[in-house]
């Protein structure tokens, strides 16, 4: 079964092909860890069946929380309760990445009580919002790169196996990759390659303080799936210059405005990844629908990605994991 071989990414041994993706599951209290959200994630991994676990979102500063119980790795005082929820899951003997995101126009004064900052002042189309963002200055990049990079550090020295980057569901990134939020006329819009300087200089950043061994992803809303915005090819292009810059693993979503719309479709990113996987080297985590142990194998079997993410499935049975690699 394809499911239960290991893979190395980066220099890291994950002993199967499992990942447990990002969800967010509002259980933080002021951005710090909660009792509560170390043994949500202890229920999922205590099988000891997991490969992989990547945290949910965790806001870099205050600007960027999307909601109110999300989880914080804005300041130093989270590390200790990082640690915490770390072990948990290095004791499922799963490893563990942290993913770190900024919402960008999708924080609301409401949440943060600061205006919302993005690449342009341009709202993502069909949402309705608040407050127009404000289009953020060069220095104000150059500050969220920082908290970025300050993030990172965190991560590490709670005991992370690596770090992820979000730039899918309309989060800030994934606003600067589409040409329908970033209209941006200086170094940081119009090309494609502009468009994804931030994502460049992250990577550039991040690699820089987490060293050389730990896993350094992406989250990547591949296509905006909306006239006018990213395509297949745009994810493509950008996929190649983020593996040349150093990213270890392409973890694959879509749509600008989530990915609810595409119905029961098994793996409906499969023709994405399976397209990205063809262009690199690096392994391609492939997420969305996939629910039985069965689907997921198929899906690795003819070569669609190299790792699948199971979230609702999951959700619904801890115990997935465990039964799928039984069957």
């Amino acid at each position: 079964m394809f499911l239960k071989r290991k893979i190395v990414v980066n220099r890291t041994e994950l002993m199967n092909r499992i990942v447990l993706p990002p969800m967010a599951s509002e259980k933080s209290e002021g951005g710090q860890v909660t009792d509560a959200l170390c043994d949500y994630y202890r229920e999922i991994v205590k099988d000891k069946a997991t490969g992989l676990v990547i945290l949910e979102h965790s806001y870099v500063e205050i600007d960027g929380k999307a909601s109110q119980g999300q989880l914080s790795i804005a300041d130093d005082s989270v590390i200790e309760g990082l640690k915490k929820l770390v072990k948990v899951i290095h004791q499922g003997e799963a490893k563990a990445i942290a993913q770190i995101s900024h919402a960008g126009s999708k924080a609301s004064f409401e949440v943060t009580g600061r205006a919302p900052v993005a690449p342009s002042a341009v709202a993502i189309p069909n949402r309705k919002v608040s407050k127009m963002p404000e289009a953020l200055s060069y220095d104000g990049i150059q500050s969220i790169i920082q908290a970025f990079k300050d993030a990172a550090v965190r991560a590490i020295e709670a005991g992370v196996d690596g770090v992820e980057i979000h730039s899918a569901h309309g989060f800030l990134l994934n606003q600067f990759y589409s040409p329908l939020t970033n209209q941006r006329t200086d170094a940081y819009g119009g090309s494609l390659e502009n468009r994804i300087r931030i994502h460049l200089e992250l990577l550039s950043e991040i690699r820089e303080v987490i060293g050389s061994d730990k896993i350094l992803a992406v989250r990547l809303g591949a296509s905006d799936d909306y006239p006018g915005g990213s395509t297949l090819e745009d994810a493509i292009q950008a996929s190649r210059m983020f593996e040349a810059a150093g990213m270890d693993l392409l973890d694959i979503s879509g749509g600008l405005f989530g990915f609810s719309g595409y119905g029961d479709k098994v793996g409906y990113f499969r023709e994405t990844t399976k397209a990205l996987k063809a262009q690199l080297f690096i392994p391609v985590l492939l997420t969305g629908g996939i629910r039985t142990a069965c689907e997921a194998n198929r899906l690795l079997e003819e070569g669609a990605a190299d790792l699948i993410g199971v979230g609702r499935a999951v959700l619904k049975n801890p115990r997935w994991a465990k039964e799928a690699l039984a069957t």
